[in-house]
């Protein structure tokens, strides 16, 4: 069944290393469908997307259309058999989901139904979650609706950042994409029909979630939304009318008198701030205009002056 002609969809690095498993497990794979490249740097020089860029490697036919749809005769002109999606970042669309002849698959980092969208990851961290997971799962044209064919379990460190547990899902989807494949093409898996009533939606994270509000969460939500944007798009607070990012932090759950907000001083490396029913501890700051540093040396220097001073 190797000997299919796969077609790969997918953008950022996670989805590289699916396209990478298929390769590797040395299915036919005839082309791949990116985002289209995009200007990065000081000098908005062209990179091609992390799934271009291995199709590249591997002599594979990349294609790069801003609307699938547009481009669905060009796209479907390569006959594939079964269609692999994985971080995509666009709906396909029916003629595209309908044409193969085994179907169009998708890798989704969470426990669906729970976390469809384009955040899983985030928001299962910022929900404190415990566990979360990976679903192979069948493209329909509803988002991340279809049936379940398999999936595995991942737990949740307790201090866990959304960059971490990336690297960790990277690889237990690797391993379920290796594994239930053969057996999805050998019709052994015949999929879970989704429980709608448990469904929840994982939207992209909006430049005003980026905020943190000392004085509106509690110690343990602050820090699960603090360690939930790390390392991507981080977490802000707001003090003296400046911006200060907060790239990484751990909790201290006592209890405080000051006001949350408050900057406490500069102790054991890290920027103490006041929360309602604990201390966030920030040992990483970026301050507006500048490059990321150490509390330490934000402590030695222009951070000095914040002490007792309150975030909003």
């Amino acid at each position: 069944m190797k000997d299919i002609r796969v077609m790969f969809i997918g953008t950022p690095e996670f989805a590289v290393r699916m396209m990478q498993t298929l390769i590797d497990e040395k299915y036919n794979v005839v082309a791949a469908v990116s985002q289209p490249d995009k200007p990065a740097g000081r000098k908005h020089l062209i990179v091609p997307t992390p799934v271009h860029a291995l199709a590249n490697q591997y002599h594979i036919p990349c294609l790069q259309p801003e609307k699938m749809k547009a481009s669905a005769e060009e796209i479907l002109s390569f006959k594939p058999d079964l269609i692999v999606t994985c971080a995509y970042g666009q709906m396909v669309p029916d003629v595209i989901l309908n044409a193969p002849k085994y179907g169009c698959l998708n890798i989704h980092p969470s426990l669906l139904p729970k976390y469809r969208g384009g955040a899983p990851v985030h928001h299962a961290i910022w929900a404190g979650d415990e566990e979360t997971g990976v679903c192979l799962m069948e493209m329909v044209k509803a988002m991340d609706a279809g049936r379940v064919y398999d999936r595995v379990y991942v737990p949740i460190g307790p201090d866990e950042t959304t960059e971490e547990l990336y690297a960790e899902l990277e690889n237990a989807s690797a391993e379920l994409l290796a594994k239930a494949l053969p057996e999805y093409l050998a019709g052994k898996l015949t999929g879970e029909v989704q429980d709608e009533s448990k469904m929840s939606i994982a939207h992209n994270i909006s430049k005003e979630e980026e905020q943190v509000h000392f004085s509106e969460e509690e110690i343990n939500t602050l820090y699960n939304h603090v360690r939930a944007l790390i390392d991507w798009p981080v977490s802000y607070g707001m003090i003296d009318g400046k911006r200060i990012k907060l790239l990484k932090a751990r909790k201290k759950v006592c209890s405080v008198n000051q006001e949350p907000g408050t900057v406490l001083g500069f102790h054991d490396h890290a920027m103490q701030i006041a929360c309602k029913g604990g201390i966030l501890n920030v040992m990483e700051v970026q301050p507006e205009g500048k490059s990321p540093m150490s509390a330490d040396a934000f402590g030695n220097g222009a951070g000095r002056s914040l002490i007792n001073r309150k975030f909003d």
